[in-house]
């Protein structure tokens, strides 16, 4: 894993606006892509509204490539999306087949050469990647490359799968096999979208860690269908194409004029979508198994209420994640629901650091209470989950000063006691709170009255799905794909914790 942006995270020299950017798992990309020739569709806007739904899985970087009869164009650079691409940009990215990628680091460092997609020359002509997830073979894979006389241009191992695709190309292979190949020499987590001059290809590792989906386009014609992939189905809803299924673990789909080719590449399938997607890091209206998250964080809440309640005047959530979990609470248990935190939603993300002064004086950019609906009030409060503790000590605060009598917090999801490898960026195991202290320790470090949180069963029924389909090694640590040694010791805790 390469090193990331490191923030000060002392506990008297964050308020509690900075604390919230890095206090939560930061999900690794979100990609898009669409398949319109023939059509009167700009895939460069298209995916650009695809780009702007998938915006929270990633705010570092954002990109877009065009494939124009052959002729690629490409965008990319740091930035959220609107910051990223205008009227003039987007005009400037002809085509009839387009990826797109918003990105947060989990493997490559915080640069403009690292923003995606990839894009690569072969010779069937070129290529342009964009990658949601993370190799935990990227050193081996590399090696592999460099044998390979690779050139490489970013620290990505997104760069890596597609210059393993091009190395196969390259020695013959055609696009399907070439890829094959490719996703056979890569372990780890990996949801693609890849455009060619030939057609649209999307696929998945063989656990399937992060989500794809494909929808189709409004028909222009009776003779033709046009496809998106997306890493989420809200992505397809704001352009309005209708979702058609998932791409499947181990599967790869070949997108031409002729429709949707199938092709599991591996015989080695077991689907392992992460937890976490479900908990916290899809958007509340994305559908998941034949529903939106919302509902199944709904479920969450009133399996919680069951789990663990407590008796007091008012729920609520942790805007705004924490939201629909607080609303099941409230359901289940009977108790008043409330808001007692208001977020701002138009500050995005600042690198304008306040001044001691201004932490002092308890500057709130993001979050701020409603000192009249909390005064008094015995409050029980619902967060998806807490991973250093150091935003939920500064909420636990901010709630008292506002009055609150008692604050009992609930949890939606169990313990977070281990690292991601697989595209999530969490902190070294040490560093995660969980890991480290039992309930009542963290129960006294964040300040509240009783903390309680989720249990692992709980969670797992609440899916109403196969329990054995999902990966929750960031509560267990049980992980579905083989961690080498190396790589383990960069972020686990291995002299405390069998693995």
């Amino acid at each position: 894993m390469m090193p990331q942006q490191s923030f000060d995270l002392t506990e008297d020299s964050n308020s509690l606006w900075d604390i919230q950017r890095v206090d939560k798992p930061e999900e690794a990309c979100g990609v898009f892509g669409v398949y319109a020739p023939e059509t009167t569709y700009d895939v460069a806007k298209l995916t650009y509204f695809g780009l702007y739904a998938l915006q929270h899985r990633g705010q570092e970087s954002a990109g877009i490539a065009t494939l124009n009869k052959g002729d690629l164009y490409c965008h990319k650079d740091m930035g959220l999306v609107s910051q990223v691409f205008s009227e003039e940009i987007l005009g400037q990215l002809p085509g009839e087949i387009a990826v797109g990628h918003t990105r947060y680091s989990t493997t490559g460092s915080s640069l403009k050469e690292n923003a995606q997609p990839v894009v690569l020359d072969t010779r069937l002509g070129k290529l342009a990647l964009a990658h949601n997830g993370n190799l935990v073979n990227a050193v081996e894979l590399r090696q592999h490359l460099i044998q390979r006389e690779a050139n490489f241009i970013s620290s990505t191992d997104s760069e890596m799968i597609a210059l393993t695709i091009a190395d196969e190309v390259n020695q013959g292979k055609n696009w399907i096999q070439g890829a094959v190949n490719a996703f056979k020499l890569c372990e780890g987590a990996y949801s693609l979208a890849i455009a060619t001059p030939d057609g649209l290809m999307g696929a998945r590792d063989r656990n399937g860690i992060r989500p794809l989906v494909i929808g189709v386009l409004p028909n222009e014609d009776e003779k033709h269908q046009r496809y998106v992939l997306s890493s989420e189905t809200c992505g397809l809803d704001i352009i309005g194409a209708e979702y058609v299924r998932d791409v499947e673990p181990g599967e790869l789909v070949w997108i031409t004029d002729s429709g949707v080719a199938s092709v599991i590449w591996t015989k080695e399938a077991d689907r392992k979508l992460c937890i976490f997607e479900m908990i916290y890091f899809a958007r509340p209206d994305s559908v998941m198994h034949n529903e939106t998250l919302y509902s199944y964080r709904i479920r969450l809440g009133r399996q919680l209420a069951r789990e663990s309640f407590v008796d007091a005047d008012l729920v609520i959530g942790v805007p705004d994640s924490g939201i629909p979990a607080a609303i099941g609470f409230s359901r289940e248990s009977g108790l008043a629901y409330g808001e007692g935190l208001i977020k701002n939603r138009y500050v995005g993300r600042t690198f304008i650091q306040p001044t001691q002064s201004m932490r002092e004086a308890g500057i709130r950019m993001k979050l701020n209470t409603l000192k009249d609906a909390l005064q008094g009030k015995r409050i029980i409060i619902v967060d998806d989950s807490i991973v250093r503790g150091t935003t939920s000590k500064k909420i636990v605060k901010t709630l008292r000063d506002a009055g609150a009598t008692e604050v009992h917090m609930r949890i939606s999801s169990p313990p977070v006691t281990h690292p991601c490898f697989y595209g999530i960026d969490t902190d070294n195991q040490d560093q995660l709170i969980a890991a480290t202290k039992s309930v009542k320790e963290i129960e006294a470090r964040i300040g509240v009255d009783t903390l309680a949180y989720l249990t692992w069963e709980g969670m797992l029924a609440a899916t109403q799905e196969n329990t054995n389909n999902f990966c929750s090694a960031c509560f267990t640590g049980n992980y579905p794909v083989t961690i080498p040694e190396d790589v383990k010791r960069s972020k686990l805790m291995l002299e405390k914790t069998k693995v």
